[in-house]
């Protein structure tokens, strides 16, 4: 055992002890104290589009040994402004200059605090962990110096592990340079221009970039992109030329006179794709304005509720962007007051005193075919539309989420308002208006909410900030919904990362924990998530912990209730082949004992009785498994009840099940005093 700053760290891998030779003694947490992590394919890393910068290659050339090809120090630290593009750098510098051998695995830092003692630790393995959480993050001297110490086991593993920090995390003037550590700086993202070709050239689209060069307004719009703003701009190209196409290849639809316009050509789409229109909203939401007129921009408030509409809707009969629209203006404030109302009009007479909502909808930029349909073919402004709002009015951010939630037409992640929910509220990169969006909309609206989150969880930028909301979430009654909607939709995902699987599995288990009244609805989930392969190792896992007192007994209790439902070839699962680590019988006896769970346990035992009840073998074999439970401590009531509920049941012999059981439970001198017919009456 090897001590750390206090922290005991143990030892696993292909350990063979040879004293002062730490190549054959690995040090080894207990797997439940380490960072999990996703390997990733060296392959794919190298295939992955990559730009390096004239400072890139400075940075670059400080890490690597130009003789050894290797890094110079095991462990490295990368400071870099947020969103620069460090963990992309981290990744690629460790696929190119560790051994073909070695290991590449980019760690999830699950903690409170960062702690050398969470850190892995096996052979020729290259790690990659983000230092980004406000809050969870802070790098302390403590840290580096436990660090230093962790950096010569790391050599003498022929392993490596690069940390990225943001740079507003590495405040403290003792942060520097120790033994086995690089400490370098990451100022600036490469051109972005020329990332944006990079991915492009990698999807495949070629002659797109010919044509994004020969737009110079457009590549105007690319330069002092962030690396992540830059990356979003070519899925932005990308998104533009698609939808040009698409059009382009569409038949013309006729128009009524005055409202014809000349299709839009690739350079206009994408140029209107990459510009941010802050000049033009700027002017659009100017200076108040009851009425329009068309020598002022400025939109009145009607419209501008019309406006972020059609921001979200995109194409959609007018009907729909009309009602969405004065949605909207109601959610803001009482429609009667509004500033569009004449006076001395009704509100209704007032409307239709005014522009009719075509003439509305084409002065703000979308037109009406001869079907009705609004077509408001401007992805990329609606969004900045929303932006720009979102950014400019703060009194608006919660009429906004409130309003995006009713216009939100179920809780698929690709719904537009929950799109335009999910980015709005990921925007800066914090949770603030994430947590503002559950005390909105928490216990009213917990399977939009937990589409909403599910993006955020699975935003590289906000991931963990994310969790850590739901963390507190699963302890309120209110949110409990929510989180486990979203859990069980991250876990139902069998390609999701083991770290991601994890984090829901805890929250399910805080849910469970803290909120009695939701132990109901985590245990709908586990039956959902029992009849899936890939999460049973994950329900098993939960009552091992459960048995061995490591997790709350709630959710372990809960997990095997799951587990009962498992039937692979329609006999139980724990009835034929129970795993190892589990006691059925124990488990059982915990459950029928207590009045929290004897209801429900029974219920499943008799679905397990009823499924064996005509083999011979399996019938003999489940009894022998339930007779231990039922003669367990206070297990009469427990026994008399569930007799009661096999009544009715036979055996292929013809047997009454209910009086084969009671013959085995009951002693002959005692069955005068408790008949069987008397108790279960």
């Amino acid at each position: 055992m090897h001590e750390t700053d206090g922290a005991a760290t143990h030892v696993y891998g292909d350990p063979e002890v040879v004293a002062h030779h730490i190549e054959q003694v690995i040090l080894e947490t207990r797997k439940r104290d380490l960072l999990e992590g996703v390997e990733q394919s060296r392959e794919r890393l190298l295939d992955q589009p990559f730009v390096r910068g004239p400072h890139w290659d400075l940075v670059w050339e400080q890490i690597v040994n130009p003789v050894t090809g290797r890094p110079r120090q095991p462990v490295i630290v990368i400071v870099a402004p947020r969103s620069c593009g460090s963990t992309t750098f981290a990744l690629r510098l460790l696929a190119e200059h560790t051994a073909e051998e070695t290991t590449v695995v980019q760690l999830d830092a699950d903690w409170a605090t960062p702690r050398q003692g969470r850190l892995p630790l096996e052979k020729a393995h290259a790690y990659q962990l983000d230092l980004k959480h406000p809050d969870n993050d802070q790098v302390s001297a403590d840290f580096l110096n436990a660090l230093s110490k962790h950096a010569s086991h790391l050599r003498d593993c022929r392993s490596y592990l690069a940390l990225t920090v943001a740079q507003d995390l590495w405040k403290d003037h003792r942060l520097s340079d120790r033994d086995g550590i690089q400490v370098v700086h990451l100022q600036e993202a490469p051109d972005a221009q020329r990332v944006v070709e990079a991915h492009l050239t990698a999807y495949g689209y070629d002659q797109l970039v010919m044509s994004l060069r020969s737009f110079s307004t457009a590549t105007t719009s690319l330069r002092g992109l962030t690396a992540v703003a830059a990356v979003r701009a070519a899925h932005t190209v990308v998104m533009a030329w698609k939808e040009h196409t698409r059009t382009s290849s569409q038949q013309s639809f006729i128009q009524a006179e005055g409202e014809g316009e000349a299709e839009s050509t690739l350079e206009d789409r994408i140029i209107a794709a990459l510009t941010d229109w802050r000049g033009e909203l700027d002017s659009r939401f100017g200076e108040m304005n009851s009425l329009h007129t068309h020598d002022n921009p400025s939109l009145t408030v009607e419209d501008r509720c019309l406006l972020l509409a059609l921001a979200v809707q995109q194409s959609a009969p007018m009907p729909i962007v009309a009602r969405s629209a004065a949605a909207l203006l109601a959610a803001i404030g009482d429609v009667h007051d509004a500033a569009y109302t004449a006076p001395g009009l009704s509100p209704t007479l007032s409307a239709l005193a005014g522009r009719g909502t075509r003439r509305r909808i084409q002065d703000i930029g979308g037109r009406v075919d001869l079907q009705d349909t609004v077509v408001f073919d401007r992805p990329a402004y609606g969004r900045a539309v929303l932006e720009y709002v979102w950014d400019n009015y703060d009194a608006m951010r919660k009429p906004l989420l409130t309003w995006l939630v009713t216009t939100a037409q179920n809780a698929d992640p690709e719904d537009h308002a929950v799109a335009a929910l999910a980015e709005l509220t990921v925007r800066h990169g914090t949770v603030d208006y994430l947590t503002e969006l559950g005390e909105l909309v928490g216990s009213s609206q917990p399977e939009v909410l937990g589409a909403v989150l599910e993006k955020a969880v699975r935003n590289e930028h906000v991931g963990r900030l994310a969790w850590a909301a739901l963390y507190g979430w699963a302890e309120q009654k209110s949110y409990a919904p929510a989180v486990i909607a979203l859990c069980q939709r991250i876990l139902e995902d069998s390609s999701v990362a083991s770290s991601l699987a994890k984090r829901a599995m805890v929250r399910l288990r805080r849910v469970a924990h803290k909120n009695t009244d939701a132990a109901g609805q985590v245990l709908a989930a586990f039956d959902d998530l029992a009849q899936r392969p890939t999460v049973i190792k994950r329900l098993v896992s939960e009552v091992q912990g459960w048995q061995q007192g490591k997790v709350s007994a709630r959710s372990g209790s809960l997990a095997f209730l799951a587990l009962m439902t498992v039937r692979p070839d329609s006999a139980p699962w724990l009835v034929c082949t129970p795993p190892q680590d589990i006691d059925v019988q124990q488990a059982l006896n915990s459950l029928l004992s207590s009045s929290d769970t004897a209801a429900q346990v029974i219920s499943r035992l008799t679905d397990w009785v009823r499924s064996c009840a005509g083999d011979p073998s399996a019938y003999t074999q489940l009894r022998g498994q339930l007779l231990p439970a039922l003669r367990g401590h206070n297990m009469f009531e427990a026994g008399m009840k569930l007799m009661n509920e096999l009544r009715g049941l036979s055996t292929a012999d013809g047997v009454s099940v209910a009086d084969d059981f009671y013959n085995h439970l009951v002693d002959s001198r005692l069955r005068t005093v408790f008949p069987l017919e008397e108790n279960l009456t």
